[in-house]
């Protein structure tokens, strides 16, 4: 079996299921939001969240209608992110394909964002679970804080680490510590549990998002966006901050102020992209992810089902190891 499926074999029917569900739940009677609603579900990607979710529960107890409920609101929060930050973010492009706004126009894309966060929330509450509705909550004001920590870190004139790690904590890693918390509260599993999952989600998606921010310096069509993208909408990463520190060039630092602003040309971009290599800031990336790798590893316990475990180690290693 290849990694993708060990990841679901454990759950493969309980997976299938959920797909059927979030399918359903992305309809409308009138056409045109019918219409968008179908060309998102085209575009959904692997369901990396919603399995995380149904891993963990499986792990501690069994998979459910509160854990379907709670996944699919989880996904639908994502997307439903997703569809505004390529609004906020002006994008054209997302997983390679045609962003909603760029086929339809950002004030469809702003409404029909907002009606599938309504519909996370319904069924947030079809988990008949308080609890789960509150951290679905606290994941949706995580996202869009983080997204508000970001705008304000255009104008930031320091190259920090730690505003890099409060942003990508606030956001992805949020949301994978989400998943894997609700996966074991939707059972009925033990504080100590609930507490580790969730440590281990974040610390998944630390190394998630990372790996994401290696991909921006390396041309790929199926990554589905080319080189610099996030620095031409003002974004500086991991690799790009460590260089920054590490040689405290005026000439860089005033070019990394610049594509910070939004100012810079292509070419300077791909010139800072080319330095950021040169200089070592993939390999400290790289080696940063694999720590988190090793601490998500270490937050796995021992009398889970092995192959729930197995799945878990397996997911890990995918997350750091994908192509796309």
């Amino acid at each position: 079996m290849n990694t993708v499926d060990i990841i679901k074999q454990p759950i493969t029917n309980e997976l299938e299921a959920f797909r059927e569900l979030f399918v359903s739940s992305l309809k409308s009677d009138n056409p045109l939001l019918d219409n968008v609603l179908a060309y998102i579900k085209n575009r959904s990607g692997k369901m990396m969240r919603p399995i995380l979710v149904m891993l963990v529960a499986k792990a501690y107890g069994v998979i459910d209608d509160s854990v379907r409920h709670v996944a699919l609101s989880l996904e639908l929060l994502h997307t439903a992110s997703l569809v505004h930050d390529d609004v906020v973010d002006e994008s054209s492009e997302r997983r390679g394909q045609q962003s909603v706004n760029a086929v339809y126009n950002n004030k469809l894309s702003v409404l029909v964002g907002d009606y599938i966060l309504a519909t996370c929330l319904k069924h947030a509450s079809l988990t008949k679970n308080i609890k789960l509705v509150e951290l679905v909550s606290d994941l949706g004001q995580d996202l869009s804080l983080g997204e508000v920590i970001q705008l304000a870190n255009l104008s930031n004139k320091e190259f920090s680490e730690e505003d890099y790690f409060n942003v990508i904590r606030r956001k992805t890693a949020a949301l994978f510590a989400a998943a894997a918390e609700c996966g074991a509260v939707a059972v009925g599993a033990s504080e100590k549990e609930v507490k580790s999952a969730a440590s281990f989600g974040e610390m998944l998606g630390i190394a998630f998002q990372i790996k994401d921010d290696i991909f921006d310096y390396f041309e790929d069509e199926n990554i589905g966006k080319p080189t610099g993208n996030d620095m031409v909408e003002g974004k500086l990463t991991l690799p790009a901050i460590y260089v920054l520190n590490k040689m405290n060039d005026e000439a860089l630092n005033a070019l990394a102020l610049r594509i910070r602003g939004m100012n810079a040309t292509k070419d300077e971009i791909l010139s800072f992209v080319e330095t950021v290599k040169k200089e070592g800031g993939i390999e400290y990336a790289d080696k940063v992810m694999r720590d988190y790798r090793n601490k998500a590893l270490d937050l796995l316990p021992e009398y889970i089902p092995q192959d729930i475990r197995l799945a878990l180690t397996a997911y890990i290693d995918y997350v750091i190891d994908r192509k796309k």
